[in-house]
């Protein structure tokens, strides 16, 4: 894969150009917590490039038990008792990013350690790290790509449209602007943009970034994010991940496509037209068996599950098929084709991509082990007519209990699971005292997820 532009994969010395070429003043010491906000550092870039990028520094464990408003539900792991303790960030200098929406910044992200030197349990990096190292060991290299949904906001955060014109290139040319605006300070940033569009919510965008290793995928997730928030601030409006925002409109997703890269070639390149191949159907089949825990991933608060409904885009019920986008794992095979994959539909546009990520590839990579068949494909309308097929868990509560003790809870790491179920146990409480309907979404959880979404 080309390195895009605004990204610097290699030495130190390389950053250091880059940096002095760009007259970048900061570098942003950069590690996502468990909620996929980006935290970290300012350093001056000469003490970064005199020694940081070597020794890092060091952040708060808290932050990776906090909830989206910052508060600290009860955690076995992080807590008074323990002390809060310091994680030390650890720079991976491989990831320097050279911004061009906010000339002088630049970015590194780290990865974090616990006291004793070792990878944090808790945090997301690491959590990813140890699926793709699974993967690796079978000999296959995981390759992902993120399309995020997103709505753009007045100051008030009321949607800056009333009507939908889905992919219109004539209406809403406004906004063009803004969505120009991200095109290039995601490309600024290294990031790949393959295209934009609007989509089916009023005020609602769709932004699709290029295929990488699964860690530069999900950094670029996160990073991705950030950049859209701080391009809408620019042009004096908001934007937010939040899943499921308004009642009555679309929710935003994040759909992730992985494929396997095997000798430097699409692993799932070998399908005939329409029917996948041994090892995406195995793969295929490790999604479907561990979708249902994987649900609490990718709707980790009240609010996610919200957007699981009948015809609203989001899935439904656990199963596969081609291009149909009712069915949870969407397929595409093509005989000999290099881009085929599996588009995993089921993940909300506010979840972890490094969790949601790490779950695709703990699942799938079971699939493999344990050559899981997926069953029949799919066909037709799966929301109005799913058959005998699982539905998949439509509140908080289901969620959690899909997920607490599952295997997949186990191969993500029993630390870190029982900490996520935590954090996302405390929410239940919150959500029935203030948002008690289960389809309805209110100003209280508007107020608690939209701006921090």
């Amino acid at each position: 894969m080309t390195e895009p532009a605004g990204s610097i994969s290699g030495s130190i010395e390389e950053f250091r150009e880059a940096a002095a070429a760009n007259n970048v003043h900061t570098v942003e010491l950069a590690i996502p917590d468990t909620q996929g906000h980006l935290r970290g550092k300012r350093i001056p870039v000469k003490r970064f490039l005199d020694g940081g990028h070597s020794h890092g520094a060091h952040i708060a464990d808290a932050m990776f038990v906090f909830d989206v408003q910052n508060d600290l539900p009860d955690n076995e792991f992080v807590n008074p008792d323990t002390g809060y303790l310091d994680a030390h960030m650890v720079p991976d200098n491989t990831t320097g990013r050279v911004f061009s929406h906010r000339p002088g910044y630049s970015l590194v992200f780290a990865d974090a350690e616990n006291e004793h030197g070792d990878p944090h349990p808790l945090a997301p990096r690491s959590v990813l790290a140890a699926q793709i190292e699974r993967c690796r060991a079978a000999g296959l290299e995981p390759v992902v790509a993120t399309e995020m949904e997103f709505y753009l906001c007045n100051p008030d955060w009321s949607p800056v449209q009333e009507h939908i014109q889905y992919s219109s290139l004539t209406d809403g040319m406004d906004f063009e602007v803004v969505l120009a605006d991200m095109r290039a300070a995601l490309l600024g940033a290294g990031i790949e943009v393959e295209g934009s569009n609007a989509e089916y919510g009023p005020g609602q965008f769709e932004v699709n970034t290029g295929p990488a290793d699964a860690m530069t995928a999900a950094d670029n997730t996160v990073l991705f994010k950030s950049i859209v928030k701080q391009v809408a601030m620019q042009h004096g409006y908001r934007a937010t991940f939040m899943a499921k925002p308004w009642t009555e409109q679309s929710g935003s997703g994040m759909h992730v496509h992985s494929s396997l890269s095997a000798d430097g070639k699409n692993a799932f390149s070998d399908c005939s037209d329409g029917e996948p191949n041994d090892l995406m159907r195995s793969w295929v089949g490790g999604l479907l068996q561990h979708a249902e825990a994987m649900t609490l991933l990718g709707a980790p608060n009240s609010n996610g599950p919200k957007r699981i409904r009948p015809y609203t885009f989001a899935p439904t019920h656990v199963c596969w098929g081609l291009d149909n986008r009712s069915v949870m794992a969407r397929c595409v095979a093509q005989a000999g084709a290099g881009a085929n994959r599996v588009e995993f539909r089921s993940g909300g546009a506010d979840a972890n991509p490094y969790l949601v990520i790490a779950g695709i590839l703990a699942a799938g990579s079971d699939g493999i082990e344990r050559n899981l068949d997926p069953g029949a494909m799919s066909e037709g309308d799966m929301y109005g007519a799913p058959g005998d097929k699982t539905a998949l868990p439509t509140d908080l509560a289901g969620a959690i209990a899909a997920f607490e003790g599952s295997e997949l809870a186990g191969r993500l790491g029993d630390t870190f699971s029982r900490s996520y179920v935590s954090i996302a146990q405390a929410e239940i409480p919150l959500a029935a005292e203030n948002s008690p309907d289960a389809d309805e979404v209110n100003d209280w959880e508007r107020q608690r997820f939209i701006e921090h979404s």
